[in-house]
């Protein structure tokens, strides 16, 4: 490969990596921390097309509606997996923290384990840093 030819691929590379990290920037920067209550829970059955064949996977999805103090509604939903839906009760206080994709509750006093706002994996609530990032737990 010539000297020009490999320098405008080099340039283009470098340039998706800059446009990709530009996105990322915007996306965090629109993020904003704001306090809400736990609104509605909604467990539903749902079907869909398995990705490898014709058949139908049955599925359950979980999903907790948040109403911040501005009026709108926010929601975190999974599917099969109900650890979130149970652990939020309606009408709790949560807060969004800026640039993170997670709720942190604010009375944890009743309970026995605790989400890492950073990675989102679950911890005992006696720990004081994430098993599996070691980031400090909010409590």
């Amino acid at each position: 490969m010539e000297n020009p030819e490999s320098l405008y691929i080099g340039l283009g590379i470098g340039s998706m990596f800059v446009l990709i990290a530009f996105f990322q920037i915007v996306g965090r920067n629109k993020s904003t921390t704001w306090d809400g209550t736990i609104s509605d829970k909604k467990i539903e059955n749902k079907r869909r097309r398995s990705k490898y064949d014709e058949s139908w996977i049955n599925y359950m999805r979980y999903t907790v509606e948040i109403r911040d103090d501005h009026g709108r509604i926010h929601s975190t939903s999974a599917e099969d997996d109900d650890t979130k839906y149970n652990y939020y009760k309606i009408g709790d206080r949560v807060r969004h923290h800026k640039g993170l994709n997670t709720y942190e509750k604010e009375d944890k006093s009743g309970d026995t384990i605790i989400f890492c706002n950073a990675c989102s994996s679950l911890n005992d609530i006696n720990e004081d840093k994430c098993v599996r990032c070691n980031c400090p737990l909010l409590k």
